[in-house]
């Protein structure tokens, strides 16, 4: 058990975003097409956080086309070169899964004044 401690703590970042349920982040992520690479952004609001050590993963969701879409990103992987804090958000809740009925101006989350 031990050997497996060990290996995961080798593929831990140290450098780790301070970003919380409820903030508008850019996600920079590494996207390979055959033999090509490059780097994605990918912006909208954290709606859950789960996970503790190297299985920690965060939920984006934002409405593109009028199509809300979520991504999952392990928040150790080595895919995920970059988060950015575009935007803090003021939110009383641990999981924002309500905003996934809510359409338009309902859908936002005020903002935390720093």
């Amino acid at each position: 058990m031990d050997a497996l401690k060990m290996i995961s703590q080798d593929s831990l970042k140290t450098e780790i975003p301070q970003f919380s349920v409820g903030d508008t982040v850019r996600v920079s992520v590494n996207i390979r097409e055959g033999e090509r690479e490059r780097i994605q952004q990918f912006e909208g609001t954290v709606i859950a956080k789960k996970g503790s050590g190297i299985s920690e993963t965060f939920t984006v969701r934002r409405v593109s086309y009028g199509v809300g879409v979520e991504r999952v990103f392990p928040l150790h992987s080595p895919n995920v070169k970059a988060v950015e804090v575009v935007r803090m958000g003021r939110v009383r809740r641990a999981k924002l899964y309500y905003l996934r009925d809510r359409v338009g101006k309902a859908a936002k989350v005020k903002e935390q004044l720093r």
